[in-house]
């Protein structure tokens, strides 16, 4: 299967407003895409192309060629966010309590400076040092996501930056 799709869009399959009942998919289509001999309808959602960079001293800088957040088509993407104090650069303890609660609060930061709260995610990913920190780590997060709370995945991970022992990344709409 080829086919041309303009750079920053996102394609995919147009879905049956009433599946199973021979009706005519409905999409915001725009062509049809040959798969196997067959002709499947499809969406392309182009991009805007507009990304803006969403900075905020209330939140950890970022120790790479990364930035703290990203509001791009109506999401921000806030990168991984350990639990570390803003003004030192330094983690909060050694406790994974204690650098939970300061890797949301930095999160907190970095969604306010994008215009939105923790009640806009929809998407986290926790990365763990030691999956048996999971229950520890569910106490203090559900303190900070509304319901409904956003999708999650949580896994170990080999290794965290500066031996921490959580990073959290969120996506969230805006």
């Amino acid at each position: 299967m080829a086919f041309a799709v303009a750079p920053g869009s996102f394609c995919m399959p147009a879905m049956a407003a009433n599946a199973g009942h021979n009706r005519t998919p409905m999409a915001i289509g725009i062509g049809r895409v040959s798969v196997a001999n067959s002709r499947v309808p499809f969406v392309c959602l182009a991009s805007t192309g507009k990304k803006e960079e969403i900075s905020t001293d209330k939140a950890p800088a970022a120790v790479g060629p990364y930035s703290q957040g990203i509001k791009a088509n109506n999401f921000i993407h806030v990168s991984g966010s350990l639990g570390l104090i803003p003004e030192t650069g330094a983690l909060i303890s050694d406790n994974v309590e204690d650098q939970t609660e300061q890797a949301l609060k930095n999160i907190g930061e970095i969604l306010k400076a994008g215009g939105v709260s923790y009640s806009a995610a929809v998407k986290t990913t926790i990365m763990l040092a030691d999956l048996g920190d999971f229950q520890k780590v569910n106490a203090i997060y559900a303190k900070y996501f509304p319901d409904p709370a956003p999708a999650r995945s949580t896994f170990q991970a080999a290794g965290l930056p500066l031996n921490a022992k959580i990073e959290i990344d969120c996506i969230a709409v805006c």
